[in-house]
Formats: structure tokens, sequence, C-alpha cells
């Protein structure tokens, strides 16, 4: 997922991330290296917040 390159784009932290999304840091961070599967609700939040589409966090489309 492009999760860590919209993240670093924007210059925020995991930590900011996170609390947007209301989880503890290191949950996003699984989020990121793909041991942990995002929630949809989340995926969904994440899409709005960056202006991209789910399949370009999913890497399914490389359009944002």
């Amino acid at each position: 997922m492009r999760l860590k390159e919209l993240r670093e784009e924007k210059d925020l932290s995991q930590k900011v991330v996170a609390e947007y999304l209301c989880v503890k840091q290191n949950t996003y961070s699984q989020y990121e290296t793909g041991q942990r599967q995002i929630p949809i609700d989340a995926l969904i939040k994440l899409a709005k917040y960056y202006n991209v589409s789910t399949d370009y966090i999913l890497e399914i489309k490389s359009e944002r």
C-alpha cells in the first residue's frame, strides 16, 4: 500500500495519522507495513484525507 508515501508527502508523522484514525501509532505502523489489514472504514477515511481513491492506496490503480 501507498500509505507511507502519502503520509511522507504531507510531512506527517505516524502518530498524527494514527490519531486521525483513532488508533495507536503501532497499529497504524502495521497498516503501513502490511502486517495488519486496514479496516475498510479507515481506508475510506484515509482516501478522503489524502484526496485519492481507495484503489490508489491499495495499488490497484496508478492514478490518484
